[in-house]
């Protein structure tokens, strides 16, 4: 049996799922500050035989939020290697004011760096780094971020230069290297990177959180946490990696609809208390965004899914000429809601009224004008319809499933989308989605592809990907590879290529307990 748990802003959602992907049994709490509590609580109301569970997987937005909210970042020292070249953008140039005074805003400049076949853009000079490393000591900072230019091509810069700082600031400093978070492009990467180092300590107060939630329940099996691509991470992974839990909500409730709905390929409106996100499911996994991604306004390049947020749920005030959200009453809906003896109209007083759910007390909304109230539910149909069509890639008909606490929203038919679903547990998907994550590995560099060599290259680039889901613990003879991305660089010679793989493969608990660390 496994636990799939997904730690909401305002709600915990838990579910107990049996090693056929049943779920058993399912629950909510909500999220309390100190996470541990909340976590304790879904987990007790889950009612597991904790002798038979064999894994946890947690899916989280704590990191994303603090980023948002600018709070609880640590000081980072942005070091990049790419002298005498790039200097026209210093590190953290496009962030916004907030998010950039919370990190500091320390940016270096220093040598090195490769072209994008590997050779050398400029030599490392390890006095010059010697000189940062003082003036970072100095400082008094603890996270160190390190972007070299093409450094996904070749890595040797970025280690060198991480083995230097941490020679002259001490073995307890946090390095973050950017070859391992983001993909070619420089200042996406190299915001990713910060943006992680910024993270470090936090991740190590829920980590522990979580650990000490589970120990409360009584559960000892390994815990691990959903990454953005619907991936798991372990523990260790957790603590020097927290970027890559950012998408990890919205990737969750798709994974989650596709097994509840039975269905590989459809469109996920997955509805909250405050948002509706929108995706696109394909092979049961949602389709990433193509290029660059932005999380709180700063630009990145790390995976996540292609997602289309509009601001309806649960809690979203509505207006008087019934126009519904962006802002929301959020974990105070059982509080402000009519339903709940409050004095604020909210979306979910619309279904109560509407007869579209049984939630809080009727009495609250009778005095509501029913035409008021069919005109204000039939105007967020046509928005997420719209929001629907936008995703979509061809004019095929689409399935759509509904999932989320706020998902009575979503009508039995949308204009243009008459096939939709609500299937059973539809209010847990995401930890539905977090239970059945999966083990991952990703090969994205750039490749010479030889005239006639193409598909020697891609067995090359896909036997690459399969052997790191197996080391990082995907049971042998379950890797599968689910996506395959070339993109021709015909501005360079010698059939340059930039070439992608994704492979995916069920946990191998066995693996795990033999020192292997889960994550792509």
């Amino acid at each position: 049996m496994r636990i799939g748990i997904d730690v909401g802003g305002t709600n915990t959602d838990a579910a107990l799922l049996g090693d056929d992907d049943r779920v058993i049994s399912a629950a909510k709490s909500p999220t309390t500050p100190d996470i541990t509590s909340g976590v304790t609580v879904a987990i007790r109301a889950l009612d597991p035989p904790v002798a038979e569970v064999t894994a946890v997987m947690i899916g989280t937005t704590h990191f994303l939020n603090a980023l948002v909210e600018g709070a609880r970042l640590a000081p980072v020292a942005a070091v990049r290697l790419g002298l005498p070249a790039t200097a026209a953008l210093p590190p953290m140039t496009d962030w916004p004011e907030r998010q950039r005074a919370a990190v500091g805003g320390h940016g270096y400049l220093c040598h090195g760096g490769r072209e994008f076949d590997g050779r050398p853009l400029s030599p490392l000079d390890p006095d010059e780094l010697k000189r940062t490393a003082a003036d970072i000591a100095a400082k008094g900072i603890a996270s160190v971020a390190i972007s070299s230019v093409f450094s996904p091509v070749a890595e040797d810069d970025e280690r060198r230069a991480a083995e230097i700082l941490r020679g002259e600031l001490g073995a307890g400093i946090h390095v973050s290297l950017s070859h391992e978070l983001g993909r070619i492009g420089l200042l996406a990467r190299e915001n990713a990177t910060i943006i992680n180092a910024a993270l470090r300590d936090l991740a190590a107060q829920i980590v522990e959180s979580f650990g000490k939630a589970l120990a409360e329940a009584s559960i000892t099996a390994p815990f691990f946490l959903s990454q953005n691509d619907g991936t798991l991470m372990d523990v260790e992974f957790a603590r020097s990696y927290p970027v890559a839990t950012f998408a990890s909500g919205p990737t969750n409730s798709m994974r989650g609809a596709a097994l509840l709905s039975g269905l590989a390929d459809c469109a996920v409106v997955d509805v909250g208390g405050t948002t509706a996100d929108v995706g696109i499911l394909q092979g049961g996994f949602p389709r990433e965004a193509a290029g660059e991604s932005e999380a709180a306004g700063i630009r990145t390049n790390f995976r996540i899914p292609d997602v289309l947020s509009l601001g309806i749920g649960g809690g979203s005030l509505v207006a008087a000429d019934g126009e519904t959200g962006p802002r929301s009453v959020g974990y105070r809906l059982t509080e402000e809601a009519l339903v709940f003896g409050g004095s604020t109209l909210t979306a979910t007083d619309l279904t109560v009224a509407a007869g579209l759910a049984d939630i809080g007390d009727a009495a609250g909304v009778a005095h509501l004008d029913r035409a008021f109230v069919d005109r204000a539910l039939a105007r967020i149909a046509e928005r997420l319809t719209e929001s629907v069509d936008r995703m979509r890639t061809s004019a095929a008909p689409l399935p759509v499933v509904a999932v989320g606490g706020g998902s009575v929203l979503v009508p039995e038919a949308l204009p243009g989308f008459d096939d939709v679903r609500r299937p059973g547990n539809f209010g847990v998907a995401n930890a539905v989605g977090a239970a059945i994550a999966q083990v991952g590995g990703e090969v994205d560099r750039v490749f010479q592809v030889p005239e006639g060599k193409r598909e020697s290259v891609l067995a090359q680039a896909r036997e690459e990907a399969v052997g790191r889901a197996e080391e990082a613990g995907a049971r042998r003879g379950s890797v599968r590879v689910v996506d395959i991305e070339e993109v021709p660089l015909a501005y360079l010679p010698g059939g340059t290529t930039r070439i992608r793989v994704k492979a995916v493969g069920d946990l191998d608990l066995n693996h795990i307990k033999t020192g292997a660390s889960a994550h792509a």
